[in-house]
């Protein structure tokens, strides 16, 4: 055959082909996305387990340089110490209300029933309740489920152990938090690493100060409602505050929960009681809503309650409870993240002389 006779165009199926470069770059990006989606979704439960353990971390850093201000000592060893001093605050904590908690349990679960029953024999004499119903089954089932973490959290060793992987990962990252940040810098491209870091740091910051800000609003809430009901008389005064404290981590439904069980506890005891709980609880709130929440959001990220609830309801539904007390730092990292692109883009359109239209 002549050399003129001879195809010297390269074949559809060789990769020297541009055509074909471009096909299969677009084919790789979108299997990419597919598998980066798909993998997510299996591994949701071991990334909630590592998200909570970088929040921990976080809240460990803040106490870190807090405490940094004041001791001028290497970051190890003040580590240490606020470690140290969260497990003494927990062991003496147990130690001295462990027996009166236990006790107080076993007599909120027995209360809530009886009320269940009552507010189903008022519903049924008021004909808003057709029918028989055995709300006191439904409240049973209802406790029965208070324990567990998310819905594969399902036995105490599963809870301790993930607990356990949440306080590794805690400790290890906030050890030394920039050889992780530098990790993460290294797997993004070259030319957009600057703003990465600076976002990163954006984020960091802000996560560090909402979970210092929750941290107090609970301690206050906990402590003023145990105060609070016990002047008034209301019945395991000190079980309420603590749940109170740690439902305040989630605000919103929180708040909502911690009601309910304060008013139903309170009118257990007699309408005085139940009359000085609703105070109590409308103070609480209002102390939390008008002047914690506003100093937060000021020196944090403001956070539009629609916004969190929302985020609070579609995480609770996808990942389970653990997913619910996530919603609030995950929604404050993505809006701080999507705050410094929306400045990027402004700093570039006034560099590049482009005039907004009004």
């Amino acid at each position: 055959m002549a050399d003129g006779d001879l195809v010297k165009a390269p074949a559809p199926l060789e990769l020297r082909d541009d055509g074909l470069r471009r096909e299969l770059k677009r084919a790789g990006v979108w299997f990419g996305v597919a598998a980066a989606i798909a993998l997510a979704v299996l591994l949701i439960q071991p990334l909630l387990i590592i998200f909570a353990g970088i929040v921990l971390a976080a809240m460990f850093d803040g106490g870190v340089r807090l405490l940094g201000r004041v001791l001028p000592i290497g970051r190890g060893w003040r580590l240490l110490i606020v470690v140290l001093g969260v497990f003494a605050f927990l062991l003496a904590t147990f130690y001295l209300t462990g027996v009166q908690v236990s006790q107080q349990v076993t007599q909120l679960r027995s209360t809530l029933e009886g009320q269940a029953v009552r507010v189903s024999s008022w519903l049924s004499g008021h004909g808003l309740m057709p029918g028989a119903s055995d709300m006191s089954g439904m409240a049973r089932q209802a406790l029965g489920s208070l324990g567990r973490l998310s819905s594969w959290v399902g036995t105490a060793a599963g809870a301790l152990t993930n607990m356990f992987m949440i306080l590794v990962i805690g400790l290890f990252v906030a050890m030394d938090p920039k050889v992780y940040e530098r990790g993460l810098q290294w797997m993004i491209p070259r030319d957009n690493r600057a703003e990465f870091a600076l976002t990163l740091n954006r984020m960091g910051f802000t996560l560090r100060r909402l979970l210092a800000g929750r941290l107090l609003g609970m301690v206050v809430e906990g402590v003023f409602t145990w105060v609070a009901l016990a002047i008034g008389g209301v019945p395991m005064a000190l079980l309420l505050g603590i749940i109170s404290g740690i439902l305040a981590f989630i605000p919103n439904i929180g708040a909502f929960v911690t009601g309910v069980l304060m008013v139903a506890v309170g009118f257990s005891a007699g309408t005085d009681a139940g009359f000085w709980a609703i105070g109590t609880y409308i103070v609480v709130q209002g102390i939390d809503g008008y002047v914690i929440a506003p100093i937060v959001a000021k020196r944090t990220v403001d956070l539009p309650p629609a916004l969190t609830l929302g985020m609070q309801i579609l995480f609770s539904a996808l990942l389970g409870l653990l997913g619910l007390a996530l919603a609030d730092p995950i929604t404050a990292m993505l809006k701080t993240a999507l705050e410094r692109r929306s400045e990027r883009e402004a700093e570039a359109g006034a560099g590049s002389g482009d005039q907004p239209v009004e």
